[in-house]
């Protein structure tokens, strides 16, 4: 096996990278190296399995075959195969949109065992956006008529997407003149698929714009529901402290992990877990309690909600049970690697169980979770965990000493408050920020880990260079825990990576240079704080003309693609690192790297090296601000010497250093 110095930045998992290869325990990275070389047809998107005719390749040299079997051209097979994934993107963040819908309607008819309408300012304000009436009605009955009407947008099939007029005038605009506004989730998730069938629409810009408009339901449509009517559910989100990395399991508990994406069984875990008889369970097998700790976005919503700490995040889900320390790990869907089932048995004594319909693996055990009787099913799973406790093995214990403290939990709603303060809620201050120059601007950092670059350091190496340049960060998924685990997430980050101006201003309302926002579906929540922005005034008239800017240095889901299109065309210059499967067309590549900023105001910039994404980044805010005619930057960009450093060290000391 390979040295594993170099797969992840972070100390915890190289701990554990080393361990697995001491016990000779395959992990994802042996898996990636195994996989080389890697299909060079399938990574340039020149490869159709459309139909049974083929597969046809297209040749990237000019010198081999051009056209598939039907005449399909390497433009159209390349913006065909991105529809596709546009397409299970948007699915996947809709669907897991649809579930909290119906688990939102249960608790409002009072069928969901449980759950209660916790967010009534939230409701209230949503239901009038949908012109339902509020006075004189119980939070149920409103809960309800919402229920129904956020249902009604995935089968919608006249009209438009009642939250995409959530976003600015010209924005609208733009859209209708491109005739991609989004109708009914389903709808254009159906419609996607069908123009990719054999024989249907090959010409390939006509493909984008299907991508376009496929993602779009899905930033303003599904994954916008699923926000609002989690933070309804379950409770909006307020700044909390916590803690992130492997060293939040604890040795003489019982610890149970949540993996996944969905907050429905994951809220009602936590809910059980502080009944006095889970306590009591816990005596009875010797531990001194329960600890419950997230992995992926699931964490992300229990963290945001609840406080509970992040183990880690995708590439650190086998590194967890490598641990001996984990119990139970319960899964629902989205980013569950079926390879755990390899690490249970003689190196581990952790039990899976996925609790899905949608989403079963081999090896794991299947409890299927039901709303109905969430807390008999949350029960049932935490006594399973701790039932098991006794087969623990104390000698092949080994958990990592790092742990890093956050604060985490920031939405478009209370940004108001922490900027303009409880008296005068405002995005005012952060517009100043920007326009007299303290802040160069603002970036959203997102996205997953990928085993084809360093685990964490594509977040990191980003993040750090955009604070030493005066860049506020907002975060969502996986990037949100690789920053929280490297102390980015801690107030006191400021004073070691943030430039002056950002600092200055991190200093007088009390929050880190970075803000965790929620879990990938969550980036939502960027797009209404943009739309606030404008609203705000003093910084143009469309998200467009903001300067502000997307990334996703570690993507590898077909999520993140839906998330990059509805981001760009939203009006956002996102950089991402692995370029999208289309460099064998040059027509398509030009388009979403170019041409695309005419039609929608944003385009995509491929660029792996984190550093150059950040500059890409940097440059683009400065010609927004040049465009607006801002004041210029207060402050010089924070010396590379003293990253990592407090302000107020000595020069001596830092060149010292």
């Amino acid at each position: 096996m390979a040295d594993s110095k170099p797969r992840s930045v972070d100390p915890a998992a190289c701990q554990m990278f080393d361990f697995a290869c001491e016990q000779g325990q395959e992990v994802v990275y042996d898996r990636f190296e195994a996989m080389q070389p890697q299909c060079g047809f399938g990574q340039l998107g020149i490869c159709c399995r459309n139909c049974v005719m083929g597969p046809c390749r297209m040749d990237p040299f000019g010198e081999g075959p051009q056209e598939g079997i039907c005449g399909a051209t390497a433009d159209t097979i390349a913006a065909r195969n991105l529809v596709r994934s546009t397409a299970v993107g948007a699915s996947a963040h809709s669907d897991h949109g649809r579930d909290i819908a119906h688990a939102f309607l249960a608790t409002a008819r009072g069928e969901a065992q449980g759950y209660s309408i916790k967010g009534i300012t939230k409701l209230k304000a949503l239901a009038q956006e949908l012109g339902i009436e509020v006075d004189g009605a119980s939070p149920e009955e409103i809960a309800e008529k919402v229920g129904e009407a956020a249902l009604d947008e995935f089968g919608r099939q006249e009209g438009e997407l009642r939250f995409a007029k959530r976003a600015p005038e010209r924005l609208q605009a733009r859209w209708k003149k491109m005739d991609v506004t989004p109708r009914g989730v389903d709808r254009e998730v159906v419609t996607a698929l069908h123009r990719t069938h054999i024989g249907v629409s090959n010409e390939w810009k006509h493909l984008i714009k299907t991508c376009v408009q496929t993602s779009l339901s899905d930033g303003w449509g599904g994954s916008m529901i699923a926000t609002d009517l989690s933070d309804i559910l379950f409770g909006e989100p307020i700044p909390r402290t916590s803690e992130a990395n492997l060293g939040v399991l604890r040795e003489g508990e019982v610890n149970i992990i949540i993996h996944g994406h969905e907050p429905t069984l994951s809220d009602a875990i936590v809910a059980a877990a502080q009944l006095d008889e889970i306590q009591a369970e816990c005596e009875k097998v010797g531990a001194k309690g329960l600890n419950l700790g997230g992995i992926c976005c699931t964490a992300n919503e229990v963290l945001m909600r609840h406080g509970i700490p992040l183990v880690g995040n995708f590439l650190q889900q086998e590194l967890a049970l490598l641990t001996g320390a984990v119990e139970l790990m319960i899964v629902d869907v989205q980013c569950i690697m079926p390879a755990l089932k390899k690490i249970v048995g003689d190196k581990c004594h952790t039990k899976l169980i996925s609790t899905s319909p949608n989403a079963m693996f081999e090896g794991f055990e299947h409890i299927q979770f039901d709303e109905n009787k969430a807390m008999d099913s949350a029960k049932e799973l935490l006594l399973t965990g701790i039932r098991n406790f006794a087969n623990r093995d104390p000698a092949k214990v080994i958990i990592p000493d790092e742990k890093s403290p956050l604060v985490a939990g920031f939405t478009t709603e209370n940004i108001f408050d922490h900027l303009g303060g409880r008296y005068r809620p405002s995005y005012r201050p952060l517009n100043n920020g920007i326009i007299d120059g303290r802040l160069r601007g603002v970036a959203g950092v997102v996205g997953c880990n990928n085993v084809k670059i360093t685990h964490d350091h594509g977040h990191l190496e980003m993040v750090k260079e955009l604070l030493r340049h005066d860049v506020a960060v907002v975060l969502t998924g996986c990037s949100a825990i690789a920053c929280a685990k490297a102390g980015l997430l801690d107030p006191e980050a400021a004073e070691l990576y943030a430039g002056r101006g950002l600092k200055q201003i991190c200093d007088a309302v009390g929050i880190p240079p970075c803000l965790h926002v929620g879990s990938c579906v969550d980036n939502s929540r960027i797009l209404t704080a943009c739309t606030e922005m404008v609203r705000e005034g003093g910084l143009g008239e469309d998200i467009a003309d903001l300067p502000v800017a997307g990334a996703a240095p570690e993507w590898m889901s077909e999520k993140a693609i839906s998330i990059g299109f509805y981001v760009v065309t939203s009006g956002i210059f996102t950089v991402i690192a692995e370029p999208l499967p289309v460099l064998g067309s040059a027509k398509v590549t030009e388009y979403l790297t170019d041409g695309m900023e005419e039609d929608y105001g944003g385009k995509f910039a491929f660029e792996k090296d984190p550093i150059k994404g950040a500059h890409l980044i940097i440059e683009h805010l400065d010609r927004k601000r040049e465009a607006l005619h801002l004041a210029p930057m207060m402050f010089e960009p924070r010396p590379v010497d003293t990253v990592g450093r407090a302000w107020d060290l000595e020069p001596a000391a830092v060149s010292a250093g």
